[in-house]
Parts: C-alpha cells; sequence; structure tokens
C-alpha cells in the first residue's frame, strides 16, 4: 500500500481559496501514485491564525468538502482531506477532519477531541469533538487523530480497541516542539504495535514557524520516511499485514491491564 503525506505550506500570502485550490491539484497529482493521500491540520487558514477561524469557518459540507471530495473521486484514492474550522448549524466551531473515498464519497468526520491553546486560541474558540472515529480501507483500518491528540495516548488505545490498525495523525505542529512531534509518533507506533502516519504542516501560521517533518513509523516503531522542514510530499510503501505480524509476534496488547482499584489512603 503507498500513502502520500501531502505536507502543505500554510503562508499568509496565499488566499484560502487560492490555497484550496492549489492543494486539490496536488491530490489530483497523486492519482496512479497512491492508494492513501493525507493531509495536514487546518491546511485553509493555519493552526494558529486563530483569528480565521470564525471568518473562514464553512459547514460540514461546505467549499472545502466539496473540491476534497472532487480531488479524491478524479485521484481515485482515499483522502484524508486534513481537518478545517467547521461551522455547526447550531453555531458551536469544531476542528472537523474530513475522509472520502475513491469515489469522492464521504467516509467519516472527526471533530477533534484535545483542543490546544490551555486558555486562549483553539481551546476556547473551538468545541470539543466527542467520539473517536475509525475508518475500514480494503487493505487496513485508519484511526483518524488531529495533532495535539498525539499527547494523549488513551485516545489511541480507544482507536485500537475499535480496530485501528494505521492511526493517522493531521497536524499543525511548531517547529519549537519538533522533538516532541518525533517522539510521540514513534510512541504511539511502539504502544499501539500500529503504523502511524503523521502529516504535519510547513511554512508560518500567523508567525509560529511549523515543523514540518511528517512521518511514518511501522509498528516496531522505525521510521519509514520522513520529510524535510518545507512543503513537499512524502510518498511511502507499507504493509498492512506488519500490524497483525508484530502483534502476533510480541502480543504485548493481550497483557494490558485495565480497570486498576485506585490505591488506598491508610
Amino acid at each position: 500500500m503507498r500513502a502520500s503525506l501531502l505536507q502543505i505550506a500554510v503562508n499568509e500570502g496565499e488566499s484560502v481559496k487560492a490555497r484550496r485550490e492549489r492543494v486539490s491539484s496536488l491530490v489530483r497529482d497523486e492519482a496512479g501514485r497512491a492508494d492513501l493521500v493525507v493531509l495536514p491540520e487546518l491546511w485553509t487558514t493555519g493552526a494558529f491564525a486563530y483569528e480565521l477561524f470564525a471568518a473562514e469557518a464553512e459547514p460540514l459540507e461546505g467549499p472545502t468538502y466539496e473540491a476534497m471530495a472532487e480531488a479524491a473521486r478524479e485521484a481515485g484514492v482515499w483522502l484524508h482531506a486534513g481537518s478545517i474550522p467547521e461551522r455547526d448549524p447550531e453555531g458551536p466551531l469544531y476542528n472537523t477532519a474530513l475522509v472520502f473515498t475513491p469515489e469522492g464519497e464521504p467516509a467519516a468526520a472527526y471533530r477533534k477531541i484535545h483542543r490546544f491553546g490551555f486558555d486562549k486560541g483553539e481551546a476556547v474558540l473551538m468545541s470539543a469533538g466527542r467520539e473517536l472515529v475509525t475508518v475500514r480501507l480494503p487493505e487496513t483500518v485508519v484511526g483518524v487523530s488531529t495533532c495535539y491528540d498525539l499527547r494523549f495516548p488513551e485516545l489511541y488505545r480507544g482507536l485500537v480497541d475499535r480496530g485501528a490498525q494505521t492511526l493517522v495523525v493531521a497536524a499543525g505542529w511548531p517547529e519549537r516542539r519538533r522533538a516532541h512531534w518525533s517522539l510521540l509518533a514513534r510512541a504511539r507506533a511502539v504502544e499501539n504495535q500500529a503504523y502511524v502516519l503523521a502529516c504535519g504542516s510547513a511554512g508560518e501560521h500567523a508567525g509560529v514557524v511549523q515543523a514540518g517533518h511528517s512521518v511514518v513509523v511501522d509498528p516496531w516503531g522505525e521510521v519509514v520516511g520522513e520529510a524535510g522542514a518545507g512543503e513537499e510530499v512524502l510518498r511511502v510503501d507499507f504493509d498492512p499485514g506488519r500490524v497483525d505480524v508484530t502483534r502476533d509476534r510480541f502480543p504485548a496488547l493481550k497483557d494490558r491491564v485495565l480497570g486498576l482499584a485506585a490505591p488506598r489512603r491508610g
């Protein structure tokens, strides 16, 4: 199976409309080159361009949805179209990831559960999702996650319990914490004995330099492929069958102990 991670540069000089058209073209360019294409988090606005979230928020089936559905169909690929600022009909904003089939049909939408910013930014401007999302492809089951989710291992345990074998992370990760990005991607792969496909962005989001370095990690924690800092397409061949082989040969997941009682206080 081949995945193409499109490490998109998000810069202020390019309008959302122009970037949408450019990214659609990049997705179409992967026809015959990939089975699965992955885009970064909030590539329409930039993950740190907080003032654009409300201004550029779209309904779920808005212009980005339509453009990505068409691009997936024309390329004949499964498309994780990164995420968009979604405006729910009832008013709240969400950081919502979109997944499409090779026929351009919607396969899933995931509203980001862990919002970054503590007491500002995304954490206060967007509402939290509540549901874990997996998507069954012919070759593998994909677990969907977004950026800051990567710091919360329990989310990925939940995805594995729902059958996930390949964990996809769309991100807008800052350069100043790039070491964490690489470490956490490998940790999630090792502890879940799953592939991790982590697609970040390049450029600057409201002055925040992006880490880039999109990466694919195998179920044993080995890096299969890694991008540099700038905009590029990372194409990687991977074998989903290695997940079952790894879990059979080193069955650590079977030794999980759940529901431990809280310690007694003397």
